[in-house]
């Protein structure tokens, strides 16, 4: 090898080593900053709302009705309790639509036969435009008089929720995955601050947490266990650094872009005045707040999106890294779906601190973090090949990394040990200590490659959900649930 070629890669090699130390800096203070603005937030929250009664609200003139939505597809093993469950959540001025999204098993006759349902005449507003409705069924008995089953052609879940808006009722909508289990007064604390912000406020999330081995009977969980799969305890990790250390804190700077799928609620005029879900993306959850946002910004309007730190609503994890490898390419995709029709937000003083800080930051640390560490890792083989590696440099760097991950996955648990505290005996909270030690080893290439793959699948043109396989949360249940995502 010349002279000139060996001076070039070593110049190559120390320039990138740099790049990527400053970059790895980056996402540290990052990552720092909003757990400490998180921990801030946490008491603030806790220090305000220790000695609310939530049951004021049950009985306040003033308390918003709402309209809880949930899509389901293939939904037969569990359909039933599910909507038990729904019915018995702590709200009055409450209306729960289960929209049946053409499903293919018999989830449609079991809602008919177990709620007594019938066929009525109902004036459909179509104020979104969505695939045909075939019917809509309210209860016989007035038991379920709550309850509403609207039964359409298969569209896909973005689909199915926007037809639930048009059927709605009421001023706020809650959208929810029909095969997660909400806590009995989840509504009650989502809607509180609709009924205190000065400024309008257009959503509201909470935190979702892991169900997996916990045991739920009749659609209500009634013991918490830290799972027992390795695959789904780390994913209580995510959840806690994802909840916990970051929505809380974006949250807090009015910031917040995403307010998750499973669980969340809107204002109905606002959802329909920005257009609704998108069909055409797989993140149809964050590009809608984006747009409202957007919406809000254009029109000069004083908004707020809240984040309830409390365990509102449990939903279960994948548990094969099938399932789960199919989950987090879509999630990737729906990001850089979102990230780029609203690309013309980014660095936009008109969007606020949305243009200037949380969309460029989610560019640069949510979206193309992996892409770096995947391709950073190619270039460093290469250079180890030609022997242009620092290897102390690199045992040094890699140690930080790795103090650096258990050290935030720590103070995740911690977190969660301070604040709400669903995990009660010592030794769950060991085992999740023990999780996070192996978790960078054997769970993080992975979800690298994952995205990696989410961004190859978003360019070649890849649009379908693939198939979702839950065993779901019974546990007398005789075989997974399969289903088919639209």
């Amino acid at each position: 090898m010349s002279p000139l070629l060996s001076e070039y890669l070593g110049a190559t090699a120390a320039f990138f080593n740099t790049l990527i130390l400053f970059y790895a800096i980056g996402i540290y203070l990052c990552y720092m900053s909003l757990a400490l603005i998180s921990a801030r937030a946490m008491a603030i929250y806790k220090k305000k709302n220790s000695f609310i009664d939530y049951r004021a609200i049950l009985s306040s003139p003033f308390a918003p009705s709402v309209s809880l939505i949930a899509p389901a597809y293939n939904e037969s093993m569990t359909i039933v309790d599910n909507v038990r469950s729904l019915l018995t959540l702590h709200y009055n001025n409450c209306e729960v639509i289960i929209v049946n999204d053409g499903s293919k098993d018999n989830t449609m006759e079991l809602l008919i036969e177990a709620y007594e349902l019938e066929k009525v005449d109902f004036a459909l507003h179509e104020l979104i435009a969505t695939k045909p409705v075939r019917g809509i069924y309210k209860a016989k008995n007035p038991a379920y008089h709550k309850l509403v089953v609207v039964d359409k052609e298969n569209g896909g879940k973005a689909d199915a929720l926007n037809v639930g808006i048009n059927v709605s009722g009421n001023k706020l909508i809650a959208c929810i995955d029909v095969d997660c289990v909400l806590e009995s007064d989840s509504l009650l604390k989502l809607v509180k601050p609709f009924m205190e912000e000065e400024r309008k406020v257009i959503a509201t999330g909470g935190v979702i947490r892991i169900a997996n081995s916990c045991v739920v009977e009749d659609g209500r969980l009634v013991r918490v266990r830290v799972p027992d799969k390795f695959l789904a305890r780390v994913q209580v990790l995510e959840y806690f650094r994802a909840f916990l250390m970051g929505r809380m804190a974006w949250a807090h700077l009015d910031a917040l872009l995403l307010i998750s799928g499973a669980f969340g609620m809107f204002d109905k005029e606002t959802v329909i005045r920005a257009g609704g879900y998108n069909h055409n993306t797989v993140g149809e959850d964050m590009e809608l707040l984006v747009r409202m946002r957007r919406l809000m910004y254009e029109e000069k309007t004083p908004c707020k999106v809240a984040f309830i730190p409390d365990p509102l609503c449990w939903t279960e994890a994948p548990q094969t890294w099938n399932i789960l490898k199919r989950q987090r390419n879509r999630w990737t995709r729906g990001t850089v779906e979102t990230l780029w029709l609203h690309r013309n937000m980014i660095f936009n003083r008109r969007y606020g601190i949305i243009g200037l800080l949380s969309m460029p930051l989610w560019v640069l640390f949510e979206w193309l973090a992996p892409l770096i560490e995947f391709f950073g890792l190619l270039f460093f083989a290469g250079m180890a090949l030609l022997g242009y590696v620092n290897w102390l440099y690199f045992a040094s760097f890699m140690g930080l990394v790795y103090g650096f991950a258990i050290m935030f996955s720590v103070f995740a648990i911690l977190f969660e040990e301070r604040s709400y505290q669903q995990y009660k005996r010592p030794k769950d909270m060991l085992r999740l200590v023990a999780t996070a030690l192996v978790e960078p080893f054997f769970f993080h290439p992975v979800m690298v490659w994952t995205a990696v793959k989410g961004n190859y699948d978003l360019i070649t043109g890849k649009k379908s959900w693939g198939e979702m396989t839950r065993t779901g949360f019974a546990q007398k249940a005789p075989a997974p649930v399969v289903k088919p995502e639209a």
